[in-house]
């Protein structure tokens, strides 16, 4: 066989290869996509672009989906509806920097000693506190399902700390709640004042229910934050994207 002979069958095969790699390539990316489109199918809460279902587990997605729901009433309202949740939306209130346009109120949620007015973001983040954390720490650490989640209010036309100027608390818009105790169906009684120092049962139910509750509000204030909260848990949907738990 003559050397160009040789050079120009190698030359072809060459060439031959680099094109059958390229083919493969296509394939396994067509077969990634067709792979993903499956997965986020089946799992909306990893799929940025699927609506919020609060009864879908916990995703990726989910924190992003949740602290957008801020600055849109209706479709937070819409995922309270499309997740079976229970609430009666109630007419705007206040005004200035006290101003509610968005207010509602949960109709079967375990709060007392009553289920006041709040934000719909407010009502998600409960909502998710209770079945993601409450509930199942409530039956790992005591065998009991909780009965009451003890609030010290939600609504409150004030300043942080109730100072005469600087920021004003998210209380002033109803976007936050103040979490004193709970009782559970035993007729266990845990209160944040009481029963945060301790190693106890108790203790631990605290500290995990406040560990629980960064993940469904943007911020979790508790007696570790400072003296003020040292009877209770503040939680809130402040519209920044990057959550405070402390």
């Amino acid at each position: 066989m003559a050397k160009n002979d040789r050079i120009f069958r190698i030359s072809k095969r060459i060439g031959r290869f680099s094109l059958d790699r390229r083919v493969i390539v296509i394939l396994i990316l067509a077969a990634l996509f067709v792979a993903g489109r499956a997965y986020v199918a089946e799992h909306p809460e990893d799929n940025p672009a699927a609506p919020l279902d609060l009864n879908d587990p916990k995703g990726w997605a989910t924190q992003t989906k949740i602290m957008s729901l801020r600055d849109d009433v209706p479709e937070c309202r819409a995922v309270l509806e499309r997740s079976g949740v229970a609430f009666t939306a109630l007419d705007p209130a206040g005004e200035g920097e006290c101003a509610r346009p968005d207010r509602l109120r949960l109709g079967d949620y375990p709060l007392t000693p009553s289920r006041p007015p709040m934000t719909c973001p407010v009502a998600v983040g409960l909502e998710l506190w209770q079945r993601d954390t409450l509930e199942p720490l409530a039956q790992e650490i005591f065998g009991s399902a909780i009965a009451e989640v003890q609030h010290l209010g939600v609504y409150s036309c004030r300043r942080l700390y109730g100072r005469g100027s600087g920021a004003w608390s998210e209380h002033a818009t109803g976007n936050a709640i103040d979490i004193a105790g709970f009782r559970l169906e035993d007729g266990t009684s845990i209160n944040v004042l009481g029963d945060w120092d301790g190693e106890g049962d108790k203790a631990r139910f605290l500290r995990e229910a406040r560990d629980g509750a960064c993940d469904a509000f943007a911020t979790t204030l508790s007696p570790d934050y400072n003296a003020a909260h040292a009877d209770h848990f503040h939680l809130d949907m402040d519209g920044r994207w990057s959550s405070v738990c402390r």
